[in-house]
């Protein structure tokens, strides 16, 4: 089956990445709503990728056979199911003891990782003022979760761990774009999540108590896998460091998520560190697409 080629056509992967946010919001809000239902957090990952790939091999499969599991790089779909894997596990981890907008402002210290990663990874050059930007960010990482203090919590640990895990990912799907399929993408990743966590999901098995809770154990699977194919598909539209700052728009249906469903406003540090976080993430996306303009300008002065 042809594979789509890489497109530079920006505005529609960055409109794609919202779309995928928006659904995604789910998948975060059911995992911390089954984690206050005592469902251990090893059962809550197994079902995530277990409903995934079902999904995937009720559905794509019949219509592709073969063809889903063909892959040109299987070392990177490995490496990206494990990111993928890294990404879930101390994301829900954290979940059990901070808020989800904690959780979810350092998820989002993965744009400044992507940059900071974009030169060994991808041979990007990262000048100074980028450089200056991340370790600013890190800053307002800081300020949220004021290591040191009573308000300090080593979960936060966690939640860095999965922001690298995301930065990580974000790379290697993008060096996947325009080589393997969307839906290929997608079955290895979930499968190779599935297979690592498989050993771990069935010690303390516990089973749903309420229909609120079996709605958030089928529906997690089902949306990350619908929201994982629309990141896949808005990197084969623009890269990482134009994709990564759209997504702080997540924060804010965290906020709201945390406060109504979970009882749990965010407070003034939250907004402090959080505005700050954005505000490098936000000039370091400026600037790579002020790089990226006089890069263009100086190939069509050349052409001319």
């Amino acid at each position: 089956m042809a594979i789509a080629p890489v497109e530079e056509r920006h505005n529609t992967g960055i409109g794609i990445l919202l779309a995928s946010q928006l659904i995604l919001i789910f998948l975060d809000t059911s995992a911390k709503w089954m984690s206050t239902q005592g469902i251990p957090t090893g059962e809550i990952i197994f079902i995530r990728y277990a409903v995934h790939v079902a999904l995937i091999l009720v559905f794509v499969w019949p219509l592709r056979r073969t063809a889903l599991f063909h892959t040109a790089n299987w070392k990177l779909e490995v490496l990206r199911g494990v990111c993928l894997l890294g990404t879930t596990a101390g994301n829900f981890l954290a979940m059990r003891f901070l808020p989800l907008t904690v959780t979810g402002a350092l998820i989002f210290t993965s744009p400044l990782m992507v940059c900071a990663m974009s030169g060994p990874l991808l041979g990007e050059t990262i000048g100074w003022r980028r450089w200056l930007a991340i370790g600013v960010g890190f800053i307002g990482i800081l300020i949220i979760v004021r290591p040191g203090t009573e308000a300090f919590q080593p979960a936060s640990l966690l939640g860095l761990g999965a922001a690298f895990f995301v930065a990580l990912f974000s790379i290697v799907t993008r060096k996947l774009a325009g080589v393997d399929t969307a839906m290929t993408q997608q079955f290895y990743a979930g499968a190779v999540a599935l297979v690592l966590v498989t050993p771990f999901a069935f010690t303390g098995w516990t089973w749903p108590s309420n229909t609120i809770t079996w709605l958030a154990f089928f529906g997690a699977g089902t949306v990350g896998m619908v929201g994982h194919i629309l990141i896949s598909v808005a990197h084969r539209f623009a890269p990482p460091s134009t994709l990564a700052p759209f997504n702080y728009l997540t924060l804010l249906y965290l906020a709201f998520v945390s406060w109504i469903v979970f009882s749990q406003p965010p407070d003034a540090w939250f907004f402090l560190g959080a505005g700050i976080i954005i505000a490098s993430g936000l000039y370091i996306w400026l600037r790579e697409r002020s790089l990226n303009k006089r890069t263009t300008s100086v190939d069509e002065a050349i052409v001319d």
